[in-house]
């Protein structure tokens, strides 16, 4: 999402002892000129970049001048499916309400549901969650579940505005998010702490809902996230609440400082007591938590993929089923067994120095051993190149688009599924030509998406195929729900 046209091609600083700080600069609104901690650039000019800071502790270094290139990075996405249909792999799934409708009952099988095809956004039956344990209707939830504590329950939680917004501007807008919600203040480890939340369409407290968790970058805050900055709903959450239709709890997290430094783990711990303040007072599915991050909130989303992914190996009663890695590196850490496996999805640019693919490769190659894949296919939308296959063992690397020179489309970035991973734990990892942003067009350098801009493309954009958007969401939300049809996804043409 990261779309404010004042987040930007990020300050890179390599820290010795303590990593690498994938940093940005504050989303103010505007063209940013030149500023220590503040520096925006305008358009496609160059521009001092913003603050870097150490990943350790997460306090602002010096300013540095940021590469040449457009405004902040945005995300996007085509029109909205349902959710996943069919039948699970080892059982039947089960049936969806769709979204907005009533849950529907649980595979028959706890093993590998593979789902079916994209289904119907109003009845539509449910297919496979990424997590393979139940069908998954068009809001992403899981058609059983796990119900939480809070289930059939009135919430007591209180909501204020979200700082930096307007309760009174309109929804789905620059200066206020989509749905009912607002921010939650809560003391975690004797500091306080708040965080953004919208609520699901029609909210039922008798029906499970997923629960997804979008961590800002460097310099960013929960009001980035949940109006999606000039790109207004079309890519609030990183696109995710405008493709489930409203069908989820999305949470948008604040800081402290100008990032995920987590320092005694107090940023793991603010995620659990979140979490259970939240399935404590709402309908949770506990087995459909997703958390998602870009760039130093990329290295959050790794930290809970290492210390939140098995209630097994961690005492906070809860673990996440997919973390979603825009740009990340090993920033926040990465606590707990750090062996246990998880769904993951990543993605990293080839021309991006703020969070390498070298930095991005590590991670992926962790997960590859945590969920025991074997083999690998990869696809682009260049015939030529469209489907290659190859093993893990012996290591053999993916194809990735070519460098840039020229940006291409379609073609302009590379997706690869790996395969023979355990059951529940699909891994795809995407690679495209652009630098450290979320919202990747092939076919431009830019991550800043103009084309959903709801200042200049008033009132949500105007994705078309003479100005197409990012592909992302579309890719992301395939994934969520039935990721054994992830294929190369295209620009997305429309809203």
């Amino acid at each position: 999402m990261l779309s404010s046209r004042s987040v930007l091609l990020l300050a890179f600083s390599a820290l010795a002892l303590v990593g690498i700080s994938c940093s940005s600069s504050s989303p103010s609104g505007g063209n940013g000129g030149s500023g220590s901690g503040n520096g925006g650039a305008s358009g496609g000019g160059s521009g001092s970049g913003g603050a870097s800071s150490t990943g350790g502790s997460g306090s602002g270094g010096k300013s540095s001048t940021g590469g040449s290139g457009s405004g902040g990075a945005s995300s996007t996405g085509g029109a909205g499916s349902g959710g996943a249909s069919g039948t699970g792999g080892a059982g039947s799934g089960g049936k969806s309400g769709g979204t907005g409708g009533g849950p529907g009952g649980a595979s028959t099988s706890s093993t590998a549901s593979s789902g079916g095809t994209a289904g119907s956004t109003s009845s539509g039956t449910g297919g496979a969650s990424a997590g393979g344990s139940a069908g998954v209707d068009g809001g992403g939830n899981t058609a059983a579940g796990t119900p939480s504590a809070g289930c059939s329950k009135t919430s007591t939680l209180t909501f204020g505005t979200v700082p930096g917004e307007s309760a009174s501007a309109t929804a789905g807008g620059a200066s206020n998010g989509t749905g009912k919600g607002g921010y939650v203040n809560i003391t975690s480890g004797g500091t306080q702490r708040g965080f953004a939340m919208r609520l699901p369409d029609n909210y039922d407290n008798t029906h499970p809902y997923g629960l997804f968790f979008a961590f800002h970058w460097n310099g960013g805050d929960s009001k980035a996230q949940d109006t999606g900055g000039d790109n207004g709903y079309f890519t609030a959450y990183y696109g995710i609440q405008r493709k489930s239709k409203n069908g989820m709890f999305f949470v948008a997290p604040d800081s402290i400082g100008s990032g995920w430094g987590n320092g005694n783990d107090s940023d793991v711990k603010f995620t659990d007591d979140m979490v259970k303040l939240i399935s404590d007072n709402y309908c949770i599915d506990m087995s459909n938590l997703i958390t998602s991050g870009f760039s130093w909130g990329g290295g959050m989303s790794y930290e809970l993929a290492c210390a939140r992914a098995s209630t097994k190996s961690n005492t906070a009663g809860y673990a996440f089923r997919a973390a979603i890695i825009f740009e990340g590196a090993n920033i926040s850490g990465c606590d707990g067994s750090g062996k246990d496996p998880i769904a993951l999805w990543q993605t990293v640019g080839l021309t991006d120095t703020t969070c390498p693919v070298s930095l991005a490769t590590p991670i992926r190659d962790q997960f590859i051993t945590n969920n025991g894949c074997t083999g690998w296919t990869s696809e682009s939308g260049n015939v030529s190149a469209a489907s290659k296959t190859g093993t893990t063992s012996p290591a053999q690397e993916p194809p990735r688009p070519p460098n840039p020179g020229q940006y291409i489309n379609p073609g302009g970035h590379v997706c690869t599924n790996y395969t023979g991973c355990s059951a529940g734990h699909p891994l795809r990892w995407c690679v495209h030509q652009s630098g450290h942003g979320n919202a990747i067009t092939d076919g431009t350098s830019s991550v800043y998406d103009e084309c959903a801009n709801v200042t200049t493309q008033n009132p949500k954009g105007n994705c078309s195929a003479g100005c197409p958007c990012t592909w992302t969401p579309d890719d992301i939300w395939t994934w969520l729900n039935d990721p054994t049809t992830n294929a190369y996804t295209s620009n997305a043409t429309s809203n």
